[in-house]
């Protein structure tokens, strides 16, 4: 299997009194399973999906579980939510036994552990591979990527290499970054014996799968049409701004209808949502938020594409990379996207404790100057210090412009 980099934190808090209860939540197929029997192997695994044995499990008594079960890892919690209630019991009762609990469904299990288990857990989210795990060849060696580092250190000043032609791990970047803007970062397809053909079968039959069983446990439809018909209209408009009245207007739902939806999206996973950036109220800002689908591979399930990319898919693409490569890291900064009426653009502004990273992201295979001029006079609206401002596109050459901002290569930052 990939090394996961949360799989670090994920041992040093299992062994803390924070870890005696461990809530792993995200989108199905993201490798949850895989990497808890990995790091617990003498955890007890039991699934909550078999509805013959669930019923067993629910008339278990705290000190039965302590006695038979002292650690074990619970798979697809959210499908008897009244077990979290007994782990509860057992954490309660006695200091010893610990659990892994794990679930597909963020709004089935989470109003749950929040119900029962506040101040008893620690969350973790997973997401699909990050290009650093794709990249890595040895099952337990990840590296940080350049993106990475700079988020350990924000302040320094970063030496960068003229050219990514230079980078000693060109190849497998570019091998990685190819797959990844092809197939996404979904952990199977990784599987070198897949052929393309039978990649692009498995997307189409992810999205079926996240139709028919995660949005009908999370939501009571009586017809998924109006759903699909929503969550294709947003693929189409990913990386743009979203205004849910024009939108219901254009897919014929209701305005309160596609912010539930859109809602939906979110916490199954699929999507993020990039509020605009509005702190200086003396200057004309779009407030609409973007909204970005979480990964390329199903993205192109849902469009039903087998290749090419738009500068907005491309723009998505980046910017749910940085997305998760910060949510491994288990650090929390603000994401936003920040636009003055008039048509001066920031793609992906990144609030830090320090202050703001700053991107303009292309698709281009040459960059120049005029691509970075948005980052000009950006301090003068930010309220803390802008401390990097960023040109990302295909372009393997590394530039300075004369504003201070860097143009660097996607695979070579974020590989």
């Amino acid at each position: 299997m990939k090394n996961r980099q949360i799989g670090n934190y994920t041992k040093k808090i299992s062994k803390s009194g924070l870890g005696r209860i461990l809530v792993f939540t995200g989108a199905r197929q993201t490798g949850k399973t895989t990497l808890v029997k990995k790091l617990f192997p003498d955890y007890a695994y039991l699934s909550i999906e078999d509805p013959l044995t669930r019923a067993d499990f629910t008339r278990l008594t705290a000190a039965q579980w302590h006695s038979l079960y002292p650690k074990a890892i619970l798979d697809e919690i959210q499908k008897e939510p009244v077990l979290i209630e007994s782990i509860k019991s057992v954490y309660d009762q006695f200091s010893e036994p610990r659990y892994v609990l794990l679930g597909s469904s963020q709004l089935l299990l989470m109003e749950k552990v929040r119900e029962s288990l506040a101040g008893r857990c620690v969350i973790i989210e997973m997401f699909p591979l990050t290009l650093p795990e794709i990249k890595a060849d040895e099952p337990d060696k990840t590296q940080l990527s350049l993106f990475q580092k700079i988020l350990t250190d924000p302040v320094q000043k970063m030496d960068y290499l003229p050219s990514f032609n230079l980078d000693p791990e060109m190849a497998k970047k570019q091998a990685a970054y190819s797959h990844y803007c092809t197939f996404g970062g979904y952990p199977a397809l990784t599987n070198p014996t897949l052929s393309d053909e039978q990649k692009y079968i498995w997307l189409s039959q992810y999205v079926r799968t996240y139709l028919e069983r995660d949005i009908r446990d999370l939501a009571s439809f009586r017809e998924l049409e109006p759903f699909v018909i929503l969550q294709r209209a947003l693929a189409v408009q990913t990386a743009q701004t979203i205004n849910a009245s024009t939108l219901a207007t254009q897919v014929g739902l209701s305005s309160k209808t596609v912010q539930r939806y859109i809602q939906y999206l979110n916490i199954s996973y699929q999507t993020i949502s990039l509020q605009a950036w509005s702190r200086n109220q003396t200057k004309k800002l779009t407030r609409a938020p973007k909204i970005h689908y979480l990964d390329h591979g199903v993205l192109s399930g849902i469009l039903q594409k087998k290749g090419g990319m738009t500068g907005a898919e491309y723009e998505s693409l980046f910017v749910a990379e940085i997305y998760k490569q910060i949510k491994t890291l288990n650090i929390q900064p603000m994401l936003y996207h920040l636009r003055i009426q008039g048509g001066r653009e920031i793609d992906l502004l990144i609030e830090l404790p320090e202050g703001y990273i700053a991107f303009e992201i292309k698709m281009s295979q040459r960059v120049s100057a005029s691509d970075a001029r948005h980052f000009s006079g950006l301090d003068e609206i930010l309220d803390k210090p802008l401390l990097h401002s960023f040109v990302i596109s295909n372009d393997v050459r590394t530039q300075q412009f004369p504003n201070g901002s860097n143009a660097i290569n996607t695979a070579m930052f974020l590989g």
